[in-house]
């Protein structure tokens, strides 16, 4: 699995935090196994975090036919694999610049979900294209939580959203588990489900539980698709753009007339150190 040691470093976006592995040749940690994964992201055992990203020259991944200039390969917490993660490729793009790997131009980032575009703002802001949203079948979802049930719409952002409006944001309770959703064969492989809350013309409240991580502090693609269901309930068209709180601050979201959703949000490196094998648990 690569040497003994390697170097780490961990960010945050809205407080949805993120280890990253600096591995431009795609060679120090091969294909990243999920026992590795899971340690690294244990908050009593590891060094925690919701999830993983490993920093690759995008010429020199083999994951998908376009990297970009270079590709964010993202695990979840659990160790499977996300498509796309909109705080992490904030806080990936803020790695690559204060590591001198790119300059203040936009950067083609590369997902499982495409090619993201990635600007650096004046303000000390990241903004990311995130693409297109789309609104799969089914049509009639509903997500049930603490004794609650509510419907929900279909929000696909290169990963699957489903959002659902509600009273109250507490009225979900903690969260621990994840949501039930109907039908059950809707998400085979499990959805990131949103609750929200309005809080006033063009501005909306959210938690989130992430599919293979949980409830988290805050949750980027998920922002996005909770500002196209929260437009469309409105009976809005683009261009608009939705102020998104979460538990760990705030983010904008515009939805452009061209049908592309930005995210506009902080983006920080605040911590790093070198990781030794020898630190996992033996079998």
């Amino acid at each position: 699995m690569g040497a003994d040691t390697f170097p780490w470093l961990k960010g945050h976006g809205t407080e949805n935090d993120f280890i990253l592995l600096p591995d431009p040749d795609g060679t120090l940690h091969g294909d990243l196994d999920d026992e590795l994964v899971r340690f690294l992201c244990d908050r009593h055992a590891g060094i925690g975090a919701d999830g993983v990203l490993r920093v690759i020259d995008g010429r020199k991944q083999s994951y998908v036919e376009d990297g970009g200039e270079w590709f964010m390969d993202y695990r979840n917490a659990d160790g499977s694999i996300g498509e796309m993660c909109g705080n992490g490729i904030r806080v990936f793009a803020r790695y690559l610049a204060e590591a001198g790997l790119v300059g203040s131009k936009p950067v083609r980032v590369g997902t499982r979900a495409g090619v993201k575009e990635v600007v650096y703002n004046d303000d000390q802001t990241v903004t990311a294209d995130m693409g297109e949203p789309s609104f799969p079948g089914p049509d009639a979802i509903t997500v049930a939580a603490n004794g609650h049930e509510w419907p929900a719409r279909h929000v696909d952002m290169g990963n699957p959203h489903a959002v659902a409006f509600v009273n109250d944001l507490a009225d979900p309770g903690h969260l621990v588990t994840a949501p039930v959703w109907t039908p059950a064969d809707a998400y085979p492989h499990g959805v990131n489900v949103e609750f929200v809350t309005r809080q006033g013309p063009n501005e909306v409240s959210m938690r989130v539980h992430e599919r293979g991580v949980g409830e988290t502090r805050s949750c980027g693609t998920g922002t996005c698709a909770v500002t196209a269901a929260a437009a469309l309930q409105a009976g809005q068209s683009a261009p608009v753009t939705y102020r998104v709180n979460v538990p760990g601050g705030a983010v904008a979201v515009t939805w452009r007339a061209d049908n592309h959703l930005t995210l506009t949000g902080p983006a920080t490196i605040h911590a790093r150190g070198t990781f030794s094998h020898t630190w996992l648990p033996t079998p």
